[in-house]
């Protein structure tokens, strides 16, 4: 039987309340704390692929709550082949008939990788339950049975981690507004990004019952206050550190090796070679 939720006295609710903001961290400072964490980060894929570790991270929270952003600082500095990110799009027709979580288990990681879910079979207890395409008692079922099937994951040896973004309501309209108006941004706006600024409390409602049904011992929930999306990609990665146990693995100092000598070769003179146009 699984483990209760936690009830845990130092975490705090996640809120929509817009609260006093610090003062915001400079470009500079960010890039220089970044590029330490993601120092770290190299150091933990060695290590993972030394000892044959099992991750599994599940990013979840509001939409624009700035998810898509620590994933990719995240992953920018370290092998794909590692860390591999999961963003299923709409279940097919056939996926729809299988048991709910069976579209996911192909894609848990084997010896050797972190699998990053940039959302997950919290789709059910979230969009799913608010958009009406499943049945409260779908909802129920699931998330009566999710805790069983962690606890299954953390007890084969995974890592399982789940972040909640959290954003105020105030930061949530500034950010769609964003993307409305930009068109580099345009195509991270959705029909259920929309919804999903409309029906702020029924999604409000949502998580609360899913944080309260799922947030247990072994694979507890972690709450990033996302309005400011600097400090939230620093307190994330920070924190995402501290719970995967590594040690630095000794490497070799690489040394680069001498060119060989050309043996007579010389470039082709006459190779007509179809240069990229300079414009800059």
């Amino acid at each position: 039987m699984a483990d209760k939720p936690t009830n845990k006295k130092n975490t705090k609710p996640a809120s929509g309340d817009s609260k006093q903001k610090p003062t915001k961290l400079k470009r500079k400072e960010f890039e220089s704390q970044l590029a330490k964490l993601q120092e770290e980060l190299v150091k933990v894929q060695l290590w993972v692929q030394h000892k044959g570790l099992k991750v599994v991270i599940v990013f979840e929270g509001r939409d624009a709550a700035g998810k898509g952003g620590v994933i990719k600082r995240i992953t920018e500095r370290v092998s794909p082949r590692v860390f591999r990110v999961v963003a299923l799009p709409a279940p097919t027709e056939r996926e729809k008939s299988q048991m709910y979580v069976q579209r996911y288990v192909p894609h848990l990681p084997a010896a050797g990788e972190v699998v990053i879910f940039d959302r997950s079979w919290y789709n059910r207890a979230g969009v799913e339950r608010v958009m009406g395409f499943c049945t409260d008692e779908l909802v129920a079922r699931f998330l009566e049975i999710c805790p069983t099937w962690e606890r299954a994951m953390v007890e084969d040896g995974i890592i399982l981690i789940k972040y909640w973004f959290e954003v105020s309501q105030q930061e949530q309209t500034r950010r769609f507004l964003g993307r409305i108006n930009d068109g580099r941004k345009i195509w991270k706006l959705s029909p259920m990004d929309l919804e999903s600024h409309r029906r702020w409390y029924d999604y409000s409602r949502a998580r609360d019952e899913m944080l309260l049904a799922t947030d247990t011992s072994y694979a507890p929930w972690y709450v990033v206050n996302a309005d400011d999306k600097r400090r939230a990609r620093l307190n994330c990665i920070s924190h995402l550190l501290s719970v995967i146990p590594y040690k630095e693995t000794e490497q070799e100092k690489v040394k680069l090796p001498d060119r060989q000598k050309p043996h007579g070769y010389e470039e082709p003179k006459n190779r007509r070679y179809n240069f990229v146009p300079e414009v800059f």
